[in-house]
């Protein structure tokens, strides 16, 4: 169903079944997939959106990349299904570098007032609470949460699994299955619950938090918490996904309180 009052470019392709209510816009290169529902005063252009998934009022998907470099190429936004886009959420296509496309995976949740950069990628299940800022060509991996207000600098990773608080910052990755807080958010733990949720048995989270803990550590540097996780604790997929998002990390991966510069919020208590 498509309500009189919106306005709709004619190489869009909208399913039978999709719903698109009052006052909308969607231009060029749009195509929209079965039960979706695109609620009132959303604007869409260039973009690829999946099956059964939410457009609430007022978000925006597909408008030019904010990259002085962009000239107008044709890149475009890929949306999976069932994921709810909340209001006023702005999703960039992408500059024209890489494959040209910013990417938004199955049932994610962005909520309002969100906003996601050109060539950003969201892998599956991912949630992203009110107000949270990505830069250009952030990675955020499955499962990951990011609080409200929080913001990223272009070209970080956020690790699968991983939960960030409200109100935080960071230059570098957040390690994957991590708990962080603070401005950067530095990782106090791994996050429990999210691995209880997805079946990760108790020994495999036992040498997963023995090998976190290691990494943390004030005694080791990076390399020698490696080595020595590899010496001692018994290896899973989880531990072996760790180490290796640290080592191919381009922007270095937040582990320790910064002593110099921004501290966490429980360095500034003391």
């Amino acid at each position: 169903m498509i309500d009189k009052t919106a306005i709709i470019d004619p190489s869009a392709q909208i399913a039978d079944d999709a719903i698109i209510g009052p006052y909308v816009v969607i231009g060029k290169n749009v195509k929209i997939g079965s039960g979706t529902r695109v609620i009132s005063n959303a604007h869409i252009e260039y973009a690829e959106i999946g099956k059964n998934c939410t457009i609430s009022p007022f978000a925006t998907i597909g408008s030019e990349p904010q990259d002085l470099g962009y000239k107008g190429e044709e890149t475009k936004v890929i949306i999976g299904d069932e994921t709810i886009i909340k209001e006023n959420v702005t999703i960039h296509r992408a500059a024209a570098c890489g494959d040209f496309t910013t990417r938004i995976g199955n049932k994610c949740l962005i909520m309002v007032g969100a906003h996601v950069a050109h060539n950003c990628v969201l892998e599956d299940q991912v949630i992203l609470a009110n107000l949270v800022t990505l830069g250009g060509h952030v990675h955020v991996e499955f499962g990951a949460f990011v609080g409200g207000m929080s913001v990223f600098h272009q070209n970080i990773r956020i690790g699968t699994m991983s939960i960030v608080s409200g109100f935080s910052a960071s230059r570098q990755d957040i390690l994957p299955y991590s708990k962080g807080e603070g401005r950067p958010p530095v990782p106090r733990t791994i996050n429990v619950i999210a691995l209880k949720r997805r079946g990760v048995d108790l020994e495999t989270r036992t040498h997963l938090n023995e090998a976190f803990k290691l990494l943390i550590s004030e005694d080791y540097n990076t390399t020698q918490a490696i080595e020595k996780i590899k010496a001692e604790i018994p290896t899973n997929e989880y531990i072996e996904k760790m180490i290796d998002f640290i080592q191919s990390s381009k922007r270095g991966v937040l582990l320790k309180t910064h002593k110099s510069g921004h501290q966490s919020l429980s360095d500034e208590e003391e």
